[in-house]
């Protein structure tokens, strides 16, 4: 990587080096000047506090952050530059790594992407783009591969322990899809690590340029030439100093005094033009109220972060600006502190109310320690025991997930002793299960004998009977406790392949009945077709033969799909009854023919002697209402 590319990929000017510092407005009304060495001394206790109080927060935050080695948050202190305002913001920071230039885009969902796309994906990222640029990209890639990888792991850890394994017992094999993405994740940390190296040359380099840029300037003041061209060479050194990039930190401010004491030395010796400085000054004067502007705008944003950080970047650009007009300053520079102070406030309370959490989060999480270090020293005799207290410590590392983060200085600390808890208790029950030899025999007979019984419903045809039965058969399955490591493996690959066997037939044949139930939806409409287009004979006889016919036909044909059987069943009768009514008989042999018509009907049908009962009690009861 070239010095030009160093210098071009971050800030154009030194004052974007903060990214994150802590501004404390409660200090700007003080003049260090003045000040006795007591309350100097004061005021330097006052900024360490200050600086500790930041680290505090800054630790929270990282804390939270899936890539700690790759976070460049760039702290540094932030002051109103005194020679050309009159106050200052003293600002206590963090000296971190530098922070990467520009926040990219993500253009690319990568959440849809397979594992393998996503190490492509990643290659390709890492090849094609500057290295301080795809941050985003890599930390979206990694938390998108790890969600999926989590699964994968959660599936083979419930195949294991479904199986008979015990889940202390399982370790996942090792996955060449996700050692080819460590290896890219070590290589963009190389990468970044020699890019932040040829950073720090490149700063060294830059402070020697301002430094000559600061002599160019002492001597404008020696040059016996016009005021105007004077005055184009001084523009043309700002505009020198601004295209310098960044300089080393613990420079930053000697340098910037030394530089802003030379511009205004340069104003007082040549006396401008009192007209052309005036218009220098109002054209500050708009940028810096329109930076208060956008500073106010930012209290309304939601994420409290993004504000502070985005605050960081306009207090760097209102140094750069250079001065107002005297009878504006102060108003100005306290218009832009308020906004500053309302953001801060917002800032250090988020982070307060995140450290709060995460002292809840540690008391929770200890109350879960004291929970299992309970169970593990309990004296189990039974299996059934070792089961219940089993899913009770299963349960207490569900809820542990659910649980954020604990205080940076806890986190690591309060887990190692939730592990320890855990891996006692199972260590607990491996050494029970081994002394228990004769137990595990008799788990594995009684799995055998499961084994059998799966094995001779296999090739059942009683679907519902038989599906009913292998789930009773597995939740048995779950009730016996384990068998022996050899045994465990092959005798659930027995009795799974039983049941798989079973179900995948059940699968085909239904599939199949399916495809029947539409052949013979179809079937049906065509009989209602023809109904709806018989055209009668001059005799009664042949016109009845013919509807009947057609009622066996449609009887005869098998089953449809359940959700359409009522409906194409009316839809026949209602153009059955439409022919019938149209048969030249009176009323009364009509009806009967009808009613002879549905008898013969419900004798083709399940349990045709009930509903033929029912039909004659029907047509009795009718009876005897018209007799009354």
């Amino acid at each position: 990587m070239s010095t030009k590319d160093l210098q071009n990929s971050d800030s154009v000017q030194d004052g974007n080096q903060n990214e994150n510092p802590e501004l404390n407005e409660n200090k700007t009304e003080s003049n260090s000047e003045n000040e006795s060495p007591d309350n100097e001394e004061k005021k330097v206790a006052k900024v360490k506090a200050e600086q500790e109080a930041e680290q505090e927060a800054q630790d929270i935050e990282e804390s939270i952050k899936d890539e700690k080695k790759d976070s460049f948050d760039d702290n540094q202190n932030i002051e109103e530059d005194t020679s050309t305002e009159g106050q200052s913001i003293d600002k206590p920071i963090d000296n971190t790594e530098e922070k990467e230039s520009t926040e990219s885009v993500l253009e690319v969902d990568y959440t849809k992407l397979s594992r393998e796309d996503l190490v492509k994906e990643l290659t390709e990222v890492i090849d094609k783009n500057p290295i301080n640029d795809i941050r985003k990209q890599v930390e979206a890639i990694k938390a998108s591969f790890y969600k999926q990888q989590k699964v994968i792991n959660e599936q083979k850890r419930k195949e294991f322990v479904d199986g008979g394994g015990v889940i202390e017992d399982f370790a996942p094999a090792e996955d060449p899809i996700e050692t080819d993405l460590k290896d890219l994740f070590k290589r963009y940390r190389r990468l970044k690590a020699e890019y932040n190296r040829e950073l720090e040359k490149v700063k060294d380099v830059n402070l020697e340029k301002k430094y000559e840029i600061i002599e160019e300037l002492k001597e404008l003041v020696n040059k016996d030439e016009s005021i105007g061209d004077t005055f184009k060479e001084f523009r043309e050194l700002q505009q020198r100093w601004k295209e310098v990039g960044q300089v080393p930190q613990q420079k930053l401010k000697d340098l910037w005094n030394t530089y802003h004491h030379h511009v205004e030395k340069f104003y007082d010796y040549i006396n401008i033009n009192k007209e052309l400085r005036d218009l220098d000054l109002k054209k500050n004067f708009e940028i810096k109220t329109e930076l208060c502007e956008k500073a106010e705008k930012l209290i309304e944003e939601n994420s409290v972060v993004t504000a502070f950080k985005t605050l960081q970047k306009f207090h760097n650009q209102w140094r750069e600006i250079g001065p107002v007009p005297n009878d504006q300053k102060d108003a100005l520079w306290e218009r832009f502190k308020e906004a500053t102070r309302i953001i801060n406030k917002r800032h250090q309370d988020y982070f307060k109310n995140l450290k709060d959490e995460q002292k809840n989060n540690l008391e929770r999480k200890e109350n879960l320690c004291q929970q299992a270090e309970d169970i593990a020293v309990k004296e189990l005799e039974t299996h059934k025991d070792w089961t219940e207290q089993t899913a009770a410590i299963i349960e207490l590392q569900k809820v542990w997930r659910t649980i954020g983060f604990a205080p940076k200085k806890d986190n690591n600390k309060i887990y190692a002793r939730f592990r320890n808890a855990c891996d006692q208790f199972f260590g607990n029950k491996r050494e029970f299960y081994a002394q228990n030899k004769e137990l595990q025999d008799q788990n594995l007979a009684k799995k055998l004998e499961l084994c059998e019984k799966a094995e001779s419903m296999q090739e059942s045809t009683d679907w519902k009977s038989t599906t009913k039965d292998l789930i009773n058969l597995q939740k048995e399955w779950k009730e016996v406790g384990p068998v022996s490591r050899k045994q465990s493996d092959k005798v659930w690959k027995r009795f799974r392949a039983a049941c798989d066997h079973f179900f995948n037939r059940k699968s085909e044949y239904y599939a199949n009945i399916e495809q029947e139930f539409d052949t013979n939806l179809k079937k049906k409409q065509e009989i209602i077709e023809k109904v709806k287009g018989y055209k009668f004979t001059n005799d009664v006889n042949v016109n009845y033969e013919a509807l009947k016919k057609f009622q066996e036909e449609f009887s005869e044909i098998g089953f449809v799909p359940y959700k359409l059987k009522d409906k194409i069943q009316n839809e026949f009768r209602e153009e059955l009854n439409k022919q019938f009514d149209k048969l030249k008989v009176d009323d009364q042999e009509r009806n009967l023919l009808k009613f002879q018509n549905r008898l013969e009907n419900l004798q083709h049908k399940p349990k045709s002697s009930n509903k033929i009962k029912h039909e004659r009690d029907k047509f009795f009861n009718k009876i005897k209402k018209l007799e009354s």
